[in-house]
Formats: C-alpha cells, sequence, structure tokens
C-alpha cells in the first residue's frame, strides 16, 4: 500500500495544482488589462518584445529550477554561474572568433559542468542544497572575476544576435529566446508529468527515503536536475551575450532571486513534491510585467521588488495552507 501511494502521488501533485496555474493567469490578464488603461505604451509591439524578451532569460533557467525545487533542493548559484558562463563565450567569440553553433555548445556544456559540481555535492556529498549553492554562489563569482580580469569584455561581435533583443532575434515579431524558453518549457512538463523519471522527482520531493525504497535511483535524479539547470544557465547566457556588445562584471548579479521568484510564485512548493514547469512560465511573466508595469507608470524601481516580494509571501502562503489541510484530510 505504500508503495502505491508513493508511486501515485506525484501525478496527483500535478493535476491539482493546474487551478493555482489558472489563478495566475487570471491575475496577469487583469493586470495588462489595467495596465492597458493605465498607459499608451503597454500593449504597443516593443513593450510586449521587451517585456518577453527580459523574462526569457528568467523562465529558461526556471525550467531546470523547477525540477531542483520539487526535488526539495535549491539553487542559489545561478547568478554567478551565468556571469562565467558569459565572460567565458564572449571572450571566446571576441578572441577566438568561434562559430554561433560552438558558443552555444561550449555554453550549455559550461554551464552543465557548473551544475554538476553543484549536484554532485548534493547528491554524493550529502550537504544541504542552500550551503552547498550559497558556497558555489561565491565561488563561481571569484572565478568569473577573475577571468573578467579586472575589465569588462568589450567588442564582442554580433555572432549571438539571433539570441539577443534586436531585429535578427525575433521570428514574426517574437523574440527567438521566449520561443525557445516556451518550447523547453513545453517538452520539460510533459517530461516531469508523463515519463516516470519525470514523476521520480516529485517523489524524492515528497519524501526521498520512500522514494529510494521503491526503486527511484534519487541521487541520480538529483544530479539531473542540477546539471538541466547549469545547461540552461548556458542557453540564459547566450540570451544576454546577444543583446548587447559587452559583458560587464556584475553580469547576473540578482539573477537567481528573480529565478526563484518566477518558480515560488508559479506554485513549486518551496519544500518540494510540487510544481509545474508552466506555472514557471506564468511566475516569471507576473514578474516581467510587474518590471514593466513600475517602468512605464514612472514609479520607483524599488517597488518592483516590494511587490514581487508580496507575490511570493501570498504564494508561500498559500502553498502552506494546502499543506495544512491536506495533512488534516489524512
Amino acid at each position: 500500500m505504500t508503495t502505491v501511494a508513493v508511486r501515485l502521488r506525484p501525478r496527483a501533485a500535478a493535476r491539482r495544482i493546474e487551478g493555482q496555474e489558472v489563478a495566475l493567469l487570471a491575475v496577469i490578464a487583469v493586470l495588462w488589462l489595467a495596465l492597458g488603461f493605465a498607459t499608451d505604451t503597454f500593449f504597443t509591439g516593443s513593450n510586449l518584445r521587451a517585456i518577453l524578451f527580459n523574462v526569457a532569460p528568467i523562465a529558461l533557467i526556471g525550467i531546470g529550477m523547477t525540477a531542483v525545487i520539487v526535488t526539495a533542493g535549491i539553487d542559489v548559484s545561478v547568478g554567478s554561474a551565468v556571469a562565467v558562463v558569459m565572460v567565458v563565450v564572449a571572450k571566446l567569440i571576441r578572441d577566438v572568433g568561434i562559430p554561433a553553433p560552438a558558443a552555444v555548445g561550449i555554453a550549455v556544456a559550461l554551464g552543465a559542468l557548473l551544475g554538476l559540481v553543484n549536484g554532485g555535492l548534493v547528491a554524493f556529498g550529502r550537504i544541504h542544497p542552500i550551503i552547498v549553492t550559497f558556497a558555489t554562489l561565491n565561488i563561481f563569482r571569484f572565478v568569473a572575476l577573475r577571468i573578467f580580469d579586472n575589465r569588462q569584455v568589450t567588442g564582442v561581435p554580433d555572432t549571438l544576435a539571433f539570441a539577443g533583443g534586436g531585429a535578427a532575434g525575433r521570428v514574426a515579431g517574437v523574440p527567438n529566446a521566449w520561443l525557445a524558453a516556451a518550447v523547453l518549457a513545453a517538452v520539460m512538463w510533459w517530461y516531469m508529468r508523463s515519463w516516470p523519471t519525470g514523476r521520480h522527482l516529485y517523489a524524492i520531493g515528497g519524501n526521498a527515503l520512500a522514494a529510494r525504497l521503491v526503486g527511484v535511483r534519487v541521487r541520480r535524479r538529483q544530479v539531473f536536475a542540477y546539471v538541466l539547470t547549469g545547461a540552461l544557465v548556458g542557453l540564459a547566457g547566450c540570451v544576454l551575450i546577444g543583446s548587447g556588445g559587452l559583458v560587464s562584471q556584475n553580469a547576473g548579479e540578482g539573477l537567481e532571486l528573480q529565478v526563484i521568484a518566477a518558480v515560488v510564485i508559479g506554485g513549486t512548493s518551496i519544500v518540494g513534491g510540487r510544481g509545474t514547469v508552466l506555472g514557471t512560465m506564468l511566475g516569471a511573466l507576473l514578474v516581467g510585467t510587474v518590471t514593466s508595469a513600475v517602468t512605464l507608470l514612472g514609479w520607483r524601481s524599488e517597488l518592483t521588488t516590494l511587490f514581487v516580494g508580496i507575490f511570493i509571501l501570498v504564494a508561500v502562503g498559500v502553498d502552506l495552507v494546502r499543506a495544512r489541510r491536506r495533512r488534516e484530510a489524512r
């Protein structure tokens, strides 16, 4: 009986949170309508493209972060990892002249390697994820600054312009980066919902010991989640490089907070076992909408963090209430 409960709980969790995704979509729709009435520029093509492009790196990394948090882990090092990827790839493009496919491949491989460091320490070192990734946040940032050599990387060619926010980075007016994030999110949603190995991620977050007892390869799945996040960090780095001709030393700073906010707002339980990638995409879109609203309305930029913080508290509060009701129903 215990085995059956462990195996079925992931599917049930995936179904139950769809209501929160609908609610989040409704919130975004209301905000968009309100902003459309309050400003003359919100529904312009340039503003909508800017929102989608600015959200794309958050959404890309959020796809992997969803898998990490679903397994009851967390990765606060992604901002520093992005900095490492960006400075290495930007210098290779500028100094060696590598083509776009090689640049993307190196970025993904380097990001995956950084993710493997985190995943290996969490899964085999049995160190709490927040401790591991807080340590690597500082280590990766140090490595990036050493590679920067106290100088920003300037004169980067437009090799990755197809991933940037300019005309070369759009198809039918939609940023390629957002399209890539949407496609990868759909694939990951299907994988986590339909494949046994994807559903194992939920089982690990719900009860890692029980999952191990029914044959789930817990360590392998944990490493996979962190490596996937690292690979998507590499893609996000390519998007950020493609948006300009220079890479500054503060690249990626604060990105981890935006990603985690998008995942949590999207309905993923911070204690693991529940969440979907589609919710994360909506959470990222809500963060981007709030940022755009503050700018268009001429409000102080600090209000963005205030509003995002409120949304996080509401999302966590809803999750805690649901968890309490589930415990009382047993």
